[in-house]
C-alpha cells in the first residue's frame, strides 16, 4: 500500500503524541510518556525551545492507519554554538517496515536539505537537555525516568538507510549492595576535608525551590559546556524544567555543593516514576492516576542520577565522588535496589572511570546518528 506523509499540526498533534501507545501496546517494556508533559513539549507557546528553532512534525499513513512519525527541526542555537550546519530529527517511531522508514527519513532529509544543511543528526527530542538517542543495547527491561525506548529493529532500519554512529550515550546501573565500600569511605573522608576548606554539600531547600533552581543554572551550563553536543539551557528552559520536576522531586536526592555560599556543583537524582506510570493508559494522569503518582512518587525501587556536574576549577577535588557516595547511602536508607547513572558520553573518560570504580554495570547504550548528504 502507498505511504502518505502528512504534516502534523493542530488537532493532529494529539494523534502524533498517542501513536507510540498504539505501536507499543503489546510491548511489556514500554512506558508511556505523560500526556500533559508531551502536550506542553509540543506547544509552540509554552516550550521556549521553539523561540530558537524551526520545527515540523510528520505522520506516515498507510491504508488509513498511522504507521510512523518523525520531527525535523533546525536547532539554531546548536549550529551557532558548535559552528556547524546540520539539521536534526527526533520523536522517531514506526512499524518494522523499510519503506515506511525510507518515507519518513526522506521527508526529514528533504526538509533539512531545503534549508541548506549538510547533514542530519538524531534522534534528539529536542536536544541533549531533553531525551535523546536510539536504544541499541539493553532491550530486556523498561527505561528509567526521562529515557527513551525502542525495539531492536530501529537500529537495523536506520543503519540500512545509511546512518552512521556519531556518539554513544552510556547508562550504568549501580546496585546498592554492590557499591564499593572503599569508595564510600574515601568520599566521606574527602567531604570532611573539603568542609574544613569551606566547601560543603547540602540538600536542596524545597521552600525556596524556584530560587534554588535559578542558582543552579550557571553551574549546570558551566559544568556541561565542554561536552559533546552540549547547548546551554536558557533561563526559561531551566525554570520550565524545574516546574515540571517540582511535583516529583525528592529533596533527599538533590544535592548542592557550595564554596562559602557559591554554587560550585550539584547532583540531581529522581525517583524512577516509570515504575508507577507504566500502567497509565496513554499516559493520562486524570482523573485517578494523579493520586497514584502523588502517593508513590518517592517510594520507587530504582532511581536515576539525572545530572551531576562540578565547575571546572573545582574538579579533581573529589566532589563528584562525594555526590555519588551520598546517592548510595540515601539509596540504602530508602531501600532502593539500584540507581541508573545516565546518560554518560562514551568519551567522558572521567565519568566513565568514576562509574566503573563504584562497580556499576554498563547495561544500556543509546546512540546518536549522523547522515551526511554528500
Amino acid at each position: 500500500m502507498p505511504i502518505e506523509i502528512v504534516q502534523a499540526e493542530g488537532k493532529l498533534i494529539k494523534r502524533y503524541i498517542d501513536f507510540p501507545h498504539d505501536l507499543y501496546a503489546d510491548d511489556p517494556n514500554y512506558v508511556p510518556e505523560l500526556y500533559m508533559s508531551q502536550k506542553d513539549l509540543f506547544s509552540r507557546k509554552k516550550n521556549p525551545f521553539y523561540k530558537n528553532a524551526e520545527v515540523e512534525h510528520f505522520l506516515a499513513y498507510q491504508d488509513g492507519k498511522i504507521v510512523g512519525r518523525i520531527t525535523a527541526f533546525d536547532n539554531k542555537r546548536y549550529n551557532q554554538i558548535h559552528k556547524s550546519n546540520v539539521g536534526f530529527f527526533g520523536f522517531f517511531d514506526l512499524i518494522n517496515d523499510k519503506e515506511v522508514c525510507k518515507a519518513l527519513i526522506e521527508t526529514a532529509t528533504s526538509w533539512c536539505k531545503k534549508r541548506g544543511f549538510e547533514a542530519m543528526m538524531g534522534p534528539f527530542n529536542y536536544s541533549l537537555n531533553d531525551t535523546a538517542g536510539l536504544l541499541v543495547k539493553g532491550f530486556d527491561e523498561p527505561p528509567k525516568i526521562m529515557m527513551t525506548y525502542n525495539p531492536p529493529y530501529y537500529q537495523e532500519l536506520v543503519e540500512d538507510y545509511g546512518f552512521k554512529k556519531d556518539m554513544d550515550l552510556f547508562a550504568y546501573l549501580l546496585y546498592t549492595d554492590k557499591a564499593s565500600e572503599k569508595s564510600i569511605r574515601l568520599a566521606q573522608a574527602l567531604e570532611k576535608r573539603l568542609a574544613n576548606q569551606g566547601i560543603t554539600i547540602r540538600n536542596i531547600n524545597m521552600k525556596k525551590f524556584d530560587e534554588e533552581v535559578a542558582n543552579l543554572m550557571d553551574a549546570y551550563n558551566s559544568s556541561w559546556e565542554d561536552n559533546w553536543g552540549a547547548i546551554p539551557m536558557t533561563e526559561e528552559e531551566i525554570l520550565l524544567l524545574g516546574s515540571e520536576l517540582k511535583m516529583i522531586a525528592n529533596p533527599n536526592w538533590i544535592y548542592i555543593a557550595e564554596d562559602h555560599g557559591k554554587v560550585v556543583g550539584f547532583g540531581v537524582t529522581l525517583n524512577n516514576i516509570n515504575e508507577i506510570t507504566k500502567g497509565f493508559k496513554k499516559g493520562r494522569i486524570f482523573p485517578f492516576n494523579i493520586f497514584k503518582l502523588l502517593w508513590r512518587r518517592h517510594k520507587t525501587r530504582y532511581v536515576r542520577i539525572l545530572a551531576l556536574g562540578v565547575l571546572k576549577e573545582y574538579r579533581k577535588k573529589g566532589i563528584e565522588a562525594i555526590l555519588f557516595s551520598k546517592n548510595i547511602l540515601q539509596a540504602r536508607k530508602d531501600n532502593v535496589i539500584a540507581g541508573e547513572v545516565s546518560w554518560v558520553l562514551e568519551n567522558n573518560e572521567e565519568m566513565v572511570r568514576s562509574a566503573e570504580k563504584l562497580n556499576s554495570e554498563l547495561y544500556k547504550i543509546y546512540r546518536i546518528y549522523r547522515y551526511d548528504f554528500n
